[in-house]
């Protein structure tokens, strides 16, 4: 399943497998007060990463950030 979310002015596909156990709004909530927090207050590699950041993939309970720079993809807990 795709949806697309709006971070730092900018339209984001995320990306769920279908066996996610959790509801899809709470993920998303998670994730973006996530993504906030750590845009605020993240180190600098995961700041650069979510700068150039293209697309994200929920995978059970982690996101995996995909940032134009293939170096730069991380993964974030999500929990």
């Amino acid at each position: 399943m795709k949806i697309v979310i709006n971070f730092q002015n900018k339209l984001v596909p995320v990306y769920f497998n279908t066996e996610n156990k959790q509801p899809v709004q709470r993920t998303l909530k998670l994730l973006t007060s996530a993504l906030d927090n750590k845009i605020r207050n993240g180190k600098q590699a995961l700041q650069k990463c979510l700068n150039s950041l293209i697309s994200i993939e929920i995978e059970g309970s982690e996101a995996i950030l995909h940032s134009k720079s293939e170096f730069d993809s991380l993964a974030l807990s999500l929990y």
